[in-house]
């Protein structure tokens, strides 16, 4: 009973087969402190990344990481999928054309947040 069960399991194996790196290319600047890096994949993902440090504060010691790059893939739809991305002190913001984005903001709430600034309180 048991060689049944073992038989009749997946065979991860045959599944899922290694993805090779068809393309890469990296690139380490400690002096300027930069970096970037880049590969292609023989399943046809893509990715580009660079980077540098960056002041993000009043003090020596506040110092972060800002990186920009894009990743793409085929879709199961036959769609090659690209999504650019920043991640800076702001935060992580992804764009492509296939990913949501939020409604525009009312008319009211972008004059007071205008007002706002203007005012200095923001």
């Amino acid at each position: 009973c048991f060689l049944a069960v073992a038989a009749a399991a997946p065979q991860f194996e045959e599944l899922r087969k290694p993805v090779l790196i068809v393309k890469q290319a990296q690139n380490h600047d400690t002096e300027q402190q930069k970096y970037s890096y880049s590969f292609e994949a023989d399943n046809g993902i893509a990715v580009d990344v660079s980077g540098n440090q960056k002041e993000v504060g009043p003090t020596v010691e506040d110092i972060g990481d800002v990186s920009r790059g894009t990743y793409s893939y085929p879709g199961p739809d036959g769609v090659r999928y690209t999504v650019e991305w920043t991640a800076d002190e702001n935060g992580y913001v992804a764009r492509g054309a296939h990913l949501p984005t939020p409604p525009p903001m009312p008319a009211h709430v972008v004059q007071l947040l205008a007002d706002l600034r203007a005012a200095g309180k923001l």
